[in-house]
């Protein structure tokens, strides 16, 4: 398995990655929009984007945003995006894309990882098996509707 800082000529097979990513949390496939998206956070830099490939097949895909942390004064990313297609789940991808999140982080010196996923998504044991620890904080959203 090859593990790679996603580039413009890897666009069509995450933007396949993105798609099945997108219809796993119930959002309709749109693979042309999810194309576009993705283009633009590589073309501005808005996001990290790592992707997976095993026998030249693009397997899995994680996505990280920069936040910052005015309280302690540190960088940290947020994985918003995790995805491993499902005929290649239970081999390691996800764990190994994961690393490589984290590898990034401790690179950069930041704070740490934080992550956003559904509730009752069933790879949070592999979140806790790493290490990564549920925050039972109070949080808040604002949408914008």
């Amino acid at each position: 398995m090859i593990i790679s800082r996603a580039k413009l000529k890897d666009l069509n097979a995450l933007a396949e990655l993105f798609d099945g990513y997108r219809v796993f949390y119930k959002q309709e496939s749109n693979i042309s929009a999810g194309k576009r998206f993705l283009k633009q956070r590589m073309m501005r830099n808005d996001s990290i984007i790592y992707i997976a490939y095993e026998n030249e097949e693009a397997v899995g895909f994680t996505q990280l945003y920069p936040l910052f942390s005015s309280v302690s004064i540190e960088s940290m990313y947020i994985l918003n995006d995790l995805y491993v297609s499902p005929k290649h789940r239970n081999k390691g991808i996800g764990e190994a894309l994961l690393d490589r999140a984290k590898h990034l982080c401790r690179s950069e010196n930041n704070k740490g990882l934080a992550l956003q996923t559904a509730r009752d998504n069933p790879a949070q044991h592999l979140y806790t098996r790493l290490g990564f620890v549920k925050d039972t904080d109070l949080l808040f959203f604002w949408k914008n509707s």
